[in-house]
């Protein structure tokens, strides 16, 4: 197995098809399929991931969930039955009892080479708080070197709301630069992330970050701590995990 394999952009997308969305801890097991489909290391898997900000199981401390024949057959047998009719969660929900969490199942086809069978889990499509109109005039007023006081009064949005927006479109377009603030509010910023207020479930945690001038992985504790949710972090969902393991 190689451990010399570049991460291309078509290898990347490749491991995150394999592996799904990062709103839960990604198993050993699951790693360990992706590592050989993708020919390199399992250490090689787990430092990409958490580089994509997904949360990674320890294999030193897990083993590949173990599966008997006859549950690999009924496991085998459901899935070319029903190609591409049911996602990994579904699957789970249908064979074995529901013994298997979607995790366990998900790395169990990957080693079986069966997940071009799988459907496709459906991506959360979060309503977008700027029209296509808004955007336009949002880009025009960052071009002419506006404040971000005068943009979010131009636009009639909070501050908070208008920071996030300029924070998303600069990393999308690397002509843009982050309008200044022309009043510093250091003297009262006591709690950044709170002053976000609702405006954090649309932006991700590399803006969030940004924004409150924290690490990622200090904005994630935060998420979790706080139980609440951003565009590409489920804070409520680990935090309600972390509860149930207490």
């Amino acid at each position: 197995m190689s451990t010399t394999q570049k991460w291309t952009e078509d290898r990347v997308e490749t491991l995150v098809g394999l592996v799904g969305t990062n709103d839960a801890e990604i198993s050993a097991d699951v790693q360990q399929a992706a590592a050989a489909e993708l020919e390199v290391s399992v250490r090689s898997i787990a430092a990409k991931l958490r580089n994509l900000d997904y949360t990674v199981a320890s294999t030193a401390a897990k083993t590949v969930a173990k599966y008997t024949e006859d549950q690999e057959e009924e496991l085998r047998a459901f899935v070319e039955s029903n190609p591409g009719a049911y996602t990994y969660a579904e699957i789970a929900e249908n064979v074995l009892d529901g013994v298997k969490t979607a995790k366990e199942i998900q790395g169990k086809i990957l080693s079986m080479e069966l997940f071009d069978k799988v459907k496709a889990t459906p991506k959360v499509e979060v309503a977008k708080k700027y029209s296509d109109d808004e955007e336009t005039k949002f880009i025009a007023l960052m071009r002419k070197g506006a404040f971000l006081e005068e943009i979010a009064e131009a636009m009639g949005r909070p501050l908070n709301s208008v920071r996030g927006k300029a924070l998303s479109l600069t990393r999308s377009d690397d002509s843009l630069s982050m309008p200044k603030q022309k009043e510093s509010h250091a003297a009262v910023k006591t709690d950044a992330f709170a002053a976000l207020g609702d405006d954090i479930a649309e932006m991700t945690v590399a803006e969030i970050a940004a924004a409150t001038e924290k690490s990622e992985r200090g904005v994630r504790t935060m998420l979790t701590r706080r139980a609440v949710t951003c565009k590409d972090y489920d804070g409520a969902k680990k935090a309600a995990k972390a509860a149930s393991a207490a």
